[in-house]
């Protein structure tokens, strides 16, 4: 089941992302970012509520926010930092590269959470999953060599050092998700609702001084309908990875990698959306990403 549960993940991540791409085209960063997590936190605050002046009838439908300590709370805030610079570095590659180039560098956080499921939770992979992940490795260098010809020379471009931070501190974040959803015994709602409510505030110190006081930039934000749908479809893909995770059958390796089948919506639908270049070509590297994810799930 929670391989089930890692694929809908996968599903709601790639609308996810073509949402995202269109919020932030042409548009300020910061308080496209605000607006997504803000409409995730909005729509989990009902549940918060509700757990507070309906707590049997949140139980019966397992959408119960439960009391955690002050130090759960102090790991959240970690999570929270986290994943709020991986998705600044990320919403700003995004807004200037080609979503079928940016997709296919995040496929590689899988290898990232490989290296920490190995030495931090001793995940033993097979010889099937080895191949699964250098197969993944090889077709996102691939996509390099595809990029240079659209003009991004992947050596010399500040924002495929800011995608490839973001995954790196994705695959982080992942790794963490294990400890705190199965170490600390976090239930997926209250994780999510505390997490963005936390990232909330992070977001609104860094807007505080880099957005608000410069008039020029207030100007240039443009509100689009994809803002709070992202957030929306984020909180839902998190819910059933959050889910899945609960299972203590379950590698954190193998749902890292489940995950990235999510860069089928965004090359194949994504690349038609936004007209980009090269997209026969992509699918290629594309295939290549696939297989490893099949060879994964095969072992």
């Amino acid at each position: 089941m929670w391989m089930y549960l890692g694929l809908l993940a996968a599903l709601f991540l790639g609308l996810h992302n073509l949402c995202k791409k269109h919020a932030v085209q042409g548009n300020e960063v910061f308080p496209v970012l605000l607006g997504t997590i803000s409409s995730g936190f909005l729509l989990l605050l009902p549940f918060y509520f509700g757990s507070v002046f309906f707590k049997e009838f949140m139980i019966d439908i397992e959408f119960y926010i439960t009391d955690i300590p002050l130090k759960t709370h102090g790991f959240i805030v970690i999570k929270s930092a986290i994943m709020a610079a991986s998705w600044v570095l990320a919403y700003q590659a995004l807004k200037h590269l080609p979503i079928t180039i940016v997709t296919p560098i995040r496929s590689a956080g899988p290898f990232f959470t490989f290296i920490g499921a190995i030495t931090i939770y001793q995940e033993k992979p097979n010889s099937w999953q080895w191949a699964g992940f250098c197969l993944i490795i090889f077709s996102v260098i691939l996509y390099s060599r595809i990029g240079k010809k659209e003009g991004i020379h992947f050596k010399r471009n500040k924002w495929i050092f800011a995608i490839i931070g973001a995954t790196f501190l994705g695959a982080s974040s992942g790794l963490y998700d294990k400890f705190l959803i199965q170490s600390l015994a976090l239930n997926p709602q209250t994780l999510q609702f505390w997490f963005c409510f936390y990232t909330v505030l992070l977001l609104l110190i860094i807007l505080t001084i880099t957005w608000f006081p410069y008039k020029e930039k207030r100007q240039a934000f443009k509100w689009r309908w994809t803002i709070p749908l992202v957030g929306i479809l984020l909180q839902i893909a998190d819910y059933f990875y959050f889910k899945a995770l609960q299972d203590p059958e379950a590698l954190i390796m193998l749902l890292s990698a489940i995950k990235r089948s999510q860069i089928l919506i965004a090359v194949v639908v994504g690349g038609y959306i936004f007209k980009e270049q090269n997209k026969r070509k992509k699918l290629v590297p594309l295939a290549g990403i696939m297989l490893g994810v099949f060879l994964i799930l095969y072992s």
